[in-house]
């Protein structure tokens, strides 16, 4: 059972998704609350498809709003007369399930705090389903057609209503449409949301260690220095909101921008004090009010933290477009990067972020070219007129990277670049939108595409230029890296930092490490949990009785790999074959360690290849969700199924309720009694070796 699934693996969700709901109802019976399924898969159906980083166990304030002010009134019909889900209810008990069964994601909030925020948003919830504005375009035509009496589950009646409709022949909220129709035409509907990319682990310094760095950036020094240079009373500008001439020579002295003030006669003249005041301004430190520049009150616990002032710097980059890159005069065009100035950072950043080796300067502004023939459609004009469009906003980008430099952002150095980005395929068959310009699907990879010869011709030079002379590497700073986790997490992306987990509960860990953790990267957190325990045997023990509690057999196989891969020097080895003897863990332990070639079969008992047998065909229920998805494989085996079944059935797997199940698949696939399975071996007592090549 994972608990993230790629964007586009609609089956393996659906198939999670309805075990989930399944197990969910299950277990709200036990406990007495009132679930609605169907409510219970839009929200799932929400966190997947719906969100940047589709977490389905994790529920921050933010996604509880989105969900119930937004999501379910934009895409759950409710059709008059019918009675309404308690979708706030069946939240809470999604959120208690999902803690119950150690699902919820450790980074997010206490189940109590998630409670409340449902608490704080279920009054508005049933004004937000009764506003047309809210609900999807096709929930409005069936809400629309329902109320003038047409019965929208028979599709003909639909059909005439909606033919009725195109010849304006029925009448509609046309304000509520327009409502809709811009908030899908302007990209605002949740369902285009697009699913960004998890991060890469990132290891950082704590932040005392950061405030000492930013203290040393002589950007922060500045901007402190202006700050109280204007001071509260603030210092006169011009009428264009200039600094006078002998205050900006006297800034120039004491700031140490090195403009060369002598002979200027206008402050505009004076572009890296020009753009230190900007940045000021954009930071929030300084303001002009009434005719003098004045320091923000306000500001002045962010002027005595260096690292909050740092961090408040670099927010300030994304907002100086004009005092970057824009034009200084009126003959002066703005390149294709002023235009696409926040998205182009932004991407290039992000790029940057958590990558393992530093980034060769030809292939990312390659990369950046391709996002401007995507964005701006490059068909007209010459080669020669594209060459200095790109060279253009080239210089540019450079010039915002030359700043974010002298910040401490990013850092820039000379070497050849790692043999990794000398391959074009960057993925392997990804699944790209048909619309994509050759060039972009070229770059990554796209199976079935076949490169024009000036892409071919891009690619021979690129590899040229990567292999022939040093080139210009670039990376994130550790600093750079904090500020940039910070605007992923604001926006809701995935951003993991060794470390976080140190005080997770273990099955949280395990599952964490499992779904989203190189194994290095999981080895150091894994060793930073144990180590905040203090006594290692005590931590193991945690950890193991995490497995052992798991309810879902998948998840606990992927939670026991990580304790196999990341405990260091053969300890997960020794730690697993310590447990084969053990009751309740052995199925798991013994798949691992045969999975991991560390048993062979020759290794295991006739008992222990029943139990590897059994844990297999469990572990294939599960993953098919039971029903269909496991009856199509048994009778694609026929009789091979059968043999295999009857096996697991006499088996001493502790999971006698998941081969009752099973049992009862077969016997309805395979079209003999659940009794006569179970006295199947005796008649074929090979059976328990047929299954060893099934391993998952």
């Amino acid at each position: 059972m994972r608990m993230r699934f790629e964007a586009g693996a609609e089956d393996e969700f659906e198939t999670a998704c309805g075990l989930l709901v399944a197990c969910l109802a299950r277990w709200a019976g036990e406990q007495g609350l009132l679930v609605d399924g169907f409510m219970a898969e839009a929200m799932l159906a929400y966190r997947h498809r719906a969100t940047v980083d589709g977490r389905l166990g994790l529920w921050e304030p933010r996604q509880v709003e989105e969900l119930l002010l937004s999501w379910l009134p934009e895409q759950v019909t409710e059709l008059p007369g019918e009675e309404r889900a308690d979708a706030p209810g069946t939240l809470r008990a999604l959120l208690r399930y999902l803690h119950a069964a150690r699902l919820a994601d450790p980074r997010g909030p206490a189940l109590e705090d998630s409670l409340a925020a449902v608490d704080v948003v279920a009054e508005r919830y049933p004004a937000a389903m009764a506003d047309r504005t809210r609900w999807g375009l096709a929930k409005f035509w069936a809400m629309t057609a329902a109320e003038q009496g047409v019965d929208v589950l028979d599709g003909a009646a639909l059909q005439r209503f909606a033919e009725r409709a195109q010849r304006g022949e029925v009448g509609y909220d046309q304000q509520a449409l327009d409502a809709i129709m811009e908030r899908r035409l302007t990209g605002r509907a949740l369902s285009s949301v697009a699913r960004a990319e998890p991060q890469l682990p990132v290891m950082l310094p704590p932040d005392s260690e950061l405030r000492r760095r930013a203290e040393a950036s002589a950007i922060v020094v500045r901007l402190r220095g202006l700050a109280e240079w204007a001071g509260p009373d603030g210092r006169a500008v011009t009428a264009a909101g200039r600094l006078r001439m002998a205050d900006a020579r006297e800034l120039v002295d004491v700031l140490g921008t090195g403009d060369k003030a002598e002979g200027v006669r206008s402050s505009a003249a004076l572009p890296r004090l020009g753009l230190l005041v900007e940045w000021a301004k954009k930071a929030r430190l300084v303001r002009v009010v009434k005719g003098r520049l004045c320091a923000v009150a306000r500001a002045r616990p962010v002027l005595a933290d260096p690292l909050q002032l740092w961090l408040r710097a670099f927010e300030a980059c994304f907002e100086m477009r004009q005092a970057m890159v824009g034009a200084r005069s009126g003959w002066h065009d703005e390149s294709m990067f002023f235009d696409a100035y926040e998205d182009v950072l932004e991407d290039v950043l992000n790029t940057l972020y958590s990558l393992p080796y530093p980034m060769p300067w030809p292939r990312l502004r390659d990369s950046v070219h391709l996002a401007y023939r995507a964005r701006f459609q490059l068909d007209g004009g010459s080669d020669i007129q594209h060459r200095m469009w790109f060279e253009h906003a080239d210089r540019d980008l450079r010039t915002v990277l030359d700043t974010l430099a002298e910040l401490g952002a990013i850092t820039r150095d000379r070497g050849m670049a790692d043999p990794v980005f000398l391959d074009v395929d960057l993925a392997a068959e990804p699944e790209l939108p048909e619309s994509m310009p050759p060039e972009l699907a070229e770059l990554l990879g796209a199976a079935g595409v076949t490169p024009d010869p000036a892409a071919q011709e891009r690619d021979r030079r690129l590899r040229e230029e990567l292999t022939a002379r040093p080139v210009e590497l670039l990376r994130l700073t550790e600093l750079g890296t904090r500020a940039l986790r910070q605007r992923l997490l604001a926006v809701g992306r995935d951003a993991p930092l060794v470390g976080e987990l140190a005080h997770a509960p273990a099955a949280g860990l395990l599952g964490v490490l499992a779904d989203d953790y190189d194994p290095d990267a999981a080895g150091v957190e894994l060793a930073g949990w144990i180590a905040a325990r203090g006594e290692r045997d005590a931590a193991l023990r945690q950890l193991t009785e995490a497995v052992r509690s798991m309810p879902f057999r998948v998840r606990a196989q992927a939670m026991l790999a990580v304790l196999l891969t990341a405990l260091p020097d053969g300890e997960g080895e020794r730690l697993l074959r310590g447990l084969r003897g053990d009751a309740a863990l052995a199925p798991l332990v013994l798949n691992a360690l045969a999975h991991h070639e560390l048993l062979s079969p020759e290794d295991m008992t006739d008992a222990e290849h029943l139990l590897v047998l059994a844990e297999n065909l469990l572990q294939l229920v599960e993953l098919a969700g039971g029903g269909d998805g496991v009856e199509e494989v048994l009778r694609d085996q026929g009789p091979e199924a059968r043999d295999a079944v009857a096996a697991a059935l006499h088996s001493a797997h502790p999971d006698r309720a998941g081969l009752e199940e099973l049992g009862q698949l077969a016997a309805r696939v395979l079209r003999t009694p659940a009794a006569r399975l179970g006295r199947a071996r005796n008649r074929r007592s090979t059976a328990g070796r047929s299954g060893r090549k099934r391993h998952r």
